[in-house]
């Protein structure tokens, strides 16, 4: 059943489906619990005790948080997997909602046990939740490629919505109140985003039901020539392979919490002089992992084969970036707290609050608009589900003016830890449609070149931190100007880079290995995360032995030193995509 038969274009908002904005704020509510506890995942874990934290080093608490986010890279492999076997696109999104509300009310508590339990269950439920939004998001406009485009653009204003809010109301009310109560925040939208995507239902029709067998395309003459061109049979070796690289890879994601914080070392028998037993390990599992991938994709024509290896080219780069810009879950969250100076009085904290205020209430209003009008066009199919997203913005109203409010009546203040973090949500909403128009023009660089300037933009960032580091000692704090700069080259350097990976794998790959090729792209982004939390939680060693500036100039010279190098790479990625642009 296409999408206009099920009657979810009878109705629209702002030209598109009205089905595209009860996603959009799926999304949003989804991005808001998610960034809202991420932002304050680190700062919990290393605050005093006496502050209402654990405690924890930078270094323990960088090897946890690493071990999540890996992980979050990997579990959407499986369930996009499930999603497709057994559950369809809508109800896997229903099912990780559910379990990721669970999650979030579990950290809510005061206990450590339950603050696991959460943890593993944001880790389930963003498996089943992040591959099938887009996934039914494609499904809608499988008929409509030329509003493709704008639909995807639309989709992630949504989700840097909801971590532009998310952490700054769940930042602002951890840090003045506690940690939990941010934690809780984050789950009650979680659930009423959950509620209002499920008593949606009636306007999606069949969209992202799971489809019987009758259901699915017949292949055309060219697929099935596609088909005979890229057989490649997994053998046993590959199966075996596989398994044992899963088995040590999940094993060291998991050993590196745990070795860190005295609890067992299961690799502790390989440790030498040089080397920790779990870094052998990794090794010898990455070694194994790269004669597996290269070995399959030597099985294939010489076309398939170039471009497959293009695409692993592009993914090993993009690593070195994910690494240096995902320092902003970590080791930058630690530097807005302990190393900037965020304390304003009198005329300046009137003109940032001015400012903050601004930032907050303009979003805002532009977003109710926009649930006013899909109110309007979806009330008679889809009024409770409507009644709830009323209920959430008069909640998120309720928090940003009480926040607000606080702020205007104090005569000093101090900004808070987590509002350095939105900068990245709001330069991208910002800037994004001024970078996209590059893309559509005669200067539009080739992938190489992208590649490259995001690299060099990333490692510019990191320059003006290592400048505002230089001398400072026990009570001289940076300005705050160098990280908001910091944050601005970071985005730019996003926007240069993100667009252009999956859609690259999308026009390189044959349709048939899509699958396999997103899996692979994803779990370098699983491997660039662990590596960024265990570089970024080094911060204080490095800091005690050296300065906090060489910190930053190390994380300069990686990612322009990858990028220069990607750049000179351009003849190559060129050559090996056989004219795809």
């Amino acid at each position: 059943m296409s999408a206009q038969n099920t009657g979810l274009f009878s109705s629209k908002v702002l030209g598109h489906p009205s089905g595209l904005f009860v996603l959009f704020f799926t999304e949003m509510w989804e991005r808001f619990s998610f960034y809202g506890m991420r932002v304050l995942l680190i700062q919990f874990l290393t605050a005093t005790v006496i502050n209402g934290g654990w405690g924890w080093s930078a270094e323990q608490a960088g090897a946890l948080y690493g071990t999540y986010a890996m992980l979050l890279y990997l579990t959407p492999i499986i369930g996009g997997l499930i999603a497709d076997k057994y559950t369809g696109s809508r109800n896997a999104v229903i099912i990780g909602a559910i379990i990721m509300t669970i999650g979030h009310a579990s950290m809510a508590l005061e206990s450590k046990t339950t603050f696991f339990i959460g943890l593993a269950c944001l880790v389930l439920g963003t498996g089943f939740f992040k591959p099938n939004m887009p996934s039914i998001l494609g499904e809608m406009y499988k008929e409509l490629p030329d509003k493709k485009d704008g639909a995807y653009t639309i989709f992630y204003m949504g989700v840097n919505s909801g971590a532009f809010f998310g952490m700054m109301l769940c930042g602002y009310l951890a840090e003045r109140i506690g940690w939990h109560y941010g934690f809780g925040l984050a789950g009650i939208f979680m659930l009423l985003g959950t509620l209002q995507f499920w008593l949606a239902k009636p306007l999606f029709g069949n969209i992202g039901a799971l489809k019987k067998e009758e259901e699915k395309s017949t292949l055309t003459a060219q697929q099935i020539e596609e088909e005979k061109e890229t057989k490649n049979p997994f053998t046993k070796l590959d199966y075996f392979l596989i398994v044992l690289v899963s088995v040590i890879g999940l094993s060291y994601a998991f050993n590196d919490p745990l070795s860190k914080n005295g609890v067992i070392d299961i690799f502790k028998f390989l440790d030498t002089p040089a080397l920790r037993g779990q870094s052998i390990i990794a090794i010898f599992a990455l070694v194994i992992f790269l004669y597996l991938v290269i070995s399959r994709i030597l099985r294939y024509g010489k076309i398939i084969r170039d471009r497959m290896f293009a695409v692993m080219l592009l993914a090993f780069f993009l690593m070195f970036y994910f690494m240096s810009f995902e320092q902003g879950a970590t080791s930058l969250v630690l530097v807005a707290r302990d190393y900037t100076h965020r304390g304003l009085e009198g005329g300046a904290l009137l003109a940032f609050n001015i400012v903050n205020t601004c930032l907050t209430v303009i979003p805002l209003l532009i977003i109710s608009v926009v649930l006013f009008l899909l109110a309007k066009a979806t009330w008679t199919k889809i009024s409770l589900s409507n009644i709830i997203l009323f209920i959430c913005f008069a909640a998120i109203w309720a928090c940003a003016i009480w926040m607000l409010s606080s702020e205007f009546s104090k005569e000093a203040s101090e900004i808070t830890v987590s509002w350095f973090s939105i900068l990245n949500s709001f330069f991208i909403i910002s800037l994004a449609s001024t970078v996209s128009k590059l893309w559509d023009s005669k200067y539009n660089p080739p992938a190489a070149f992208k590649y490259g300037f995001g690299l060099l933009l990333v490692a510019l960032g990191f320059l003006i931190l290592g400048i505002g580091s230089v001398g400072l000692g026990e009570g001289v704090k940076m300005s705050m100007i160098f990280l908001i700069l910091t944050y601005l080259f970071h985005t730019l350097g996003e926007l240069f880079i993100s667009p252009v990976g999956l859609s690259y794998v999308s026009k390189l790959v044959p349709a048939k290995m899509l699958a396999f090729m997103f899996g692979m792209w994803y779990l370098a982004l699983a491997i660039a995360q662990k590596l960024a939390a265990i570089l970024g939680g080094q911060i204080e060693v490095i800091k005690e032995s050296y300065s906090l500036s060489h910190f930053f100039f190390l994380f300069t010279l990686i990612p322009a030193a990858a990028g220069i190098l990607v750049m000179f790479l351009h003849p190559l990625l060129k050559k090996l995509m056989h004219g795809i642009k």
